[in-house]
């Protein structure tokens, strides 16, 4: 039996990718931040067959990090770690110069310095997986976004911290290769999760008399539009989990994985589209006047 470990797994993909994997017998530990979410989810899991072991985990926490992985270890009873999947993420929308540095901060620590220590920390139960299922079959799965390919005005500390995530994995990959453990960036588009709604709200806080709405007035109603948009047009959770589980079970791990179509469009369009010609593209998505000024 193989063990797994999902970070953000209180809802969205990240819940979804615990209750597949389950379904595929994978032993799943879930990183949980609140009690009643942890409950709600082994509602969801009692009729799967597969352990469910769930566990407080703020992935901005170095006890709680700490306290997870001595939990896994304990578990694990020496056999090694199969997966570790970094999920945990938030959204900070704003444009550049409202955001300040504390923002920047609370982006960064969940989406990237959360994958950078859990990865860091967890590496020693997948050396050992190594050791006990063979070299290429542990993994760490990095959830990154296609907004770590393509730049997005508006959500520049998201998508920054996306970017980051993906070079992560990339560099990942390359120094784990020769000690058996695969790394693959997963890269969705648009999802259907709380990820949204909370984009919503922050969007609503962009009131009439914002202080960013004096410069940046077009382009906030453009995200609130464009936000709306998205998530009518979202991809099912369970969706975008089928695609990360596929991924995992695969015998080798794929170094990156785009998850729907609107993501796959993004990516082919930003690789042969001239600059000029894309940043176009996305001006008029966020309804910003490219003839302006």
């Amino acid at each position: 039996m193989r063990w797994a470990i999902v970070t953000g797994s209180s809802t969205g993909i990240g819940e979804a990718i615990v209750l597949r994997l389950l379904q595929e017998k994978v032993n799943v530990i879930a990183g949980i931040r609140k009690p009643e979410d942890a409950q709600k989810l082994k509602e969801k899991a009692q009729n799967y067959s597969a352990q469910l072991v769930t566990v407080e985990l703020d992935v901005t926490s170095d006890e709680q990090i700490q306290a997870a992985f001595e939990k896994t270890r304990e578990l694990l009873a020496g056999e090694g770690l199969w997966a570790l999947v970094n999920n945990a993420g938030i959204v900070v929308a704003g444009p550049v110069e409202t955001l300040s540095r504390d923002d920047w901060r609370r982006q960064f620590e969940v989406n990237f310095f959360g994958m950078t220590e859990m990865s860091r920390v967890f590496l020693p139960l997948l050396r050992q997986g190594v050791a006990s299922l063979g070299g290429g079959v542990p993994r760490i799965m990095l959830v990154s976004s296609i907004g770590g390919r393509v730049p997005q005005p508006m959500i520049s500390a998201y998508t920054c911290s996306k970017f980051a995530t993906t070079a992560l994995g990339d560099s990942l990959r390359l120094e784990l290769k020769g000690q058996g453990i695969g790394v693959t960036v997963l890269e969705p588009g648009a999802i259907a999760t709380a990820i949204w709604g909370k984009g919503q709200q922050q969007s609503t806080e962009f009131t009439p008399d914002h202080p960013a709405r004096r410069h940046y007035s077009r382009e906030i109603d453009g995200l609130i539009k464009l936000t709306n948009k998205t998530a009518a047009a979202a991809i099912s959770s369970g969706e975008a989990a089928e695609t990360a589980v596929r991924a995992l079970l695969k015998e080798k791990a794929p170094a990156r994985v785009l998850v729907g179509n609107d993501a796959k469009m993004a990516a082919v369009l930003r690789q042969i589209m001239p600059l000029a010609w894309f940043d176009r593209l996305l001006m008029k998505e966020f309804g910003i006047d490219p003839s302006s000024r």
